[in-house]
């Protein structure tokens, strides 16, 4: 057995889902710089995912992060070569926009994808993480997490959700040798940012937004000290500071912003 009080991503294996594009692809590519003994790259883009790991000499795997079985599957064969996995990073995920009205189909799906799958890739590793009395789980959740969103109540909920359950594994397991960390950045200039640039939260994000590379950059540091919360953003601290000190005044902060974004909107 290891000592994991300093997590080094040297000699590791690793599985990241989500791993064809933006965040998720510099986790792979970052992981593999950073002297991981094998990447597996998971996403349901099959040549995305095919890509990514050519790049890396890494494996590939199509996966749909809904479907519980394909997900054991995928970590039964991980361990089955490699007999173990160091570090997994549940990472994909997904956006979609509006409020109580989204079709019940959308918040079925959204929850799938940004909170099941976090539990289906837990329930998968967790036993032969705790047999060994070690492994890293990163949760990628966001500063909607800890925050709100505005503009999309199913991907506020759903990384409320993905947070609220790394914290569970963090308190349950964080004495048995399994190290948990949430990654929780502001806006990162990915796909999914890019489409929602023209309304909601997105429009504001954009001038903040960083790199996927440096995400992957905090993502290496975070892991290295073993902290919970990974926080590319660093303001994001303080964002939160500021809501758990004054619920009330973080909530009309946050009517005023939105506001400003329907203004913004209605001049076009």
């Amino acid at each position: 057995m290891y000592d994991l009080k300093v997590m080094k991503l040297k000699d590791k294996i690793v599985v990241v889902t989500g791993g064809a594009h933006g965040i998720g692809k510099a986790l792979c590519r970052r992981f593999a710089a950073e002297g991981a003994k094998h990447v597996f790259v998971v996403d349901i883009d099959e040549k995305g995912a095919e890509a990514v790991a050519a790049a890396i000499h890494g494996t590939p795997f199509c996966v749909n992060v809904e479907a519980e079985a394909e997900v054991q599957a995928m970590v039964d064969a991980v361990v089955m070569k490699y007999g173990r996995i160091d570090l997994f990073c549940a990472n994909a995920g997904i956006s979609v926009d509006g409020g109580c009205d989204v079709p019940n189909r959308d918040w079925q799906r959204i929850w799938e994808i940004n909170v099941m799958a976090h539990i289906y890739s837990s329930r998968a590793v967790l036993p032969g993480m705790l047999a060994r009395k070690e492994g890293y789980l990163l949760h990628t959740a966001s500063a909607a997490g800890l925050l709100s969103t505005i503009g999309s109540a199913p991907y506020s909920v759903t990384k409320h959700a993905a947070l609220s359950f790394a914290e569970w594994l963090s308190i349950t397991y964080g004495d048995q040798g399994i190290k948990v960390s949430a990654l929780c950045p502001q806006g990162v200039k990915t796909a999914m940012l890019e489409k929602a640039k023209d309304h909601g939260a997105g429009s504001f994000l954009m001038a903040g937004a960083l790199e996927p590379e440096q995400v992957a950059d905090a993502v290496v540091k975070g892991i290295d000290a073993e902290q919970f919360l990974i926080l590319p953003h660093p303001e994001v601290k303080d964002y939160f500071q500021r809501k758990a000190t004054d619920y009330d005044r973080w909530l009309r902060g946050m009517r005023r912003l939105q506001g400003q974004l329907l203004e913004m909107k209605a001049k076009g």
